[in-house]
């Protein structure tokens, strides 16, 4: 028996990406209020996702990390620093293959509680699970336990913070934070019967490719003190390796999956699809394989979400893009092999509980 998990970096939704889904709304004819266009002009992000299709469909389990709150249809769409993407987002998400996408990021609380509830109320049209926000106490106390092939699997979100602003005092529910309540909700979904528990965590240093000090210390607390199956790393918009931490695989940067920063680096474009295979054996549930595929988003008109293996087996590659396809590919394989096999070395676990420790802000 087994199942398979892929999950990819960061969808951060910046106004390019949105003038780009507008002229795709218009070139697939949805710019009319029909099918996935809403409003002028419309929009649609399927043709920029399009690429990673069948890498994420064919999983069991696709998780993504939705990093920028959703507007209302007729907007306003807003970019850096308090984001507002067009809901149809979540439609594009969900026909791409994903089952679940995490929400807890330091971009959570820009719209406050009304864009959180406009976000999850979206991802809840378009079939998609999602965790690390909460529309209420209730729902924030129901874990997020996806039946994958007969499997219950928990997906769990939390953030280090949100970029200075502080969630209300009675309502602390509305997006997670790492380390206030993650034992306990660690714990609760497995008393609800969560035979597997995957975590996505909001962490890092933006633009750095190696773990921080915080990253790895975190990462050996939650594995050497939780029942917890993989962790997937996001906000650093920069691909960072993998690594086994206490025998459980800690994917610690995803990079972008879609994102158009106002100035690129070339490694924000970058990022991985991460795979893994759970097998069960004595009992239990293990991560028999785990590999990855780079991805790239090419800012060429059009922008273009790509599968870098896919597109550099195709002989039809323009040779002009395929020496930044090529660079990109091997940069983020590098990166991904760069993990160290005995993590401890890396950094001492700490024994203290994270709990005991003031929420990161």
């Amino acid at each position: 028996m087994e199942f398979t998990v892929v999950a990819g970096g960061d969808v951060l939704i910046h106004p390019p990406l949105i003038e780009q889904a507008a002229l795709d709304a218009e070139a697939t004819g949805t710019g009319t209020g029909t099918g996935t266009g809403t409003g002028t002009g419309g929009f649609d992000f399927g043709p920029m996702l399009a690429g990673l299709r069948p890498a994420v469909s064919r999983a069991d389990l696709a998780i993504c990390h939705l990093e920028t709150p959703l507007a209302a249809a007729e907007g306003p769409f807003l970019g850096f620093p308090r984001f507002a993407a067009p809901p149809q987002l979540a439609t594009a998400l969900a026909d791409l293959g994903f089952h679940s996408c995490s929400t807890a990021s330091n971009h959570a609380l820009d719209q406050g509680e009304t864009g959180v509830r406009r976000t999850l109320d979206a991802l809840d049209a378009a079939g998609l699970r999602h965790s690390g926000s909460a529309r209420s106490q209730a729902e924030a106390d129901r874990p997020n336990i996806i039946d994958v092939n007969g499997v219950p699997v928990a997906h769990l979100s939390y953030s280090y913070g949100f970029n200075g602003r502080v969630r209300p005092t009675d309502r602390p529910w509305l997006a997670n934070l790492i380390g206030d309540r993650t034992y306990d909700e660690v714990h609760r979904a497995r008393r609800a019967g969560a035979e597997v528990v995957i975590l996505s965590l909001h962490w890092g240093r933006e633009h750095h490719h190696q773990p921080s000090p915080r990253q790895l210390s975190l990462a050996a607390e939650l594995t050497s003190a939780l029942p917890i199956d993989l962790i997937l790393g996001h906000h650093t918009h920069a691909v960072q390796p993998c690594e086994r931490v206490n025998g459980t695989w800690v994917v610690y940067g995803h990079g972008n999956l879609l994102a158009r920063h106002r100035t690129p680096r070339g490694t924000t474009e970058e990022g991985l699809l991460s795979r893994t295979r759970f097998t069960r054996a004595d009992g239990s549930w293990h991560i028999r394989h785990l590999t990855v595929t780079p991805t790239l988003i090419d800012l060429t008109t059009p922008i273009r979400a790509i599968d870098l293996t896919t597109a550099l087996a195709d002989p039809a590659l323009p040779p002009t893009r395929r020496p930044h396809y090529t660079r990109a590919y091997h940069r983020t394989r590098t990166i991904d092999l760069s993990h160290n096999p005995t993590p401890s070395a890396w950094h001492p676990p700490s024994r203290r509980p994270i709990r005991s420790r003031p929420a990161p802000r």
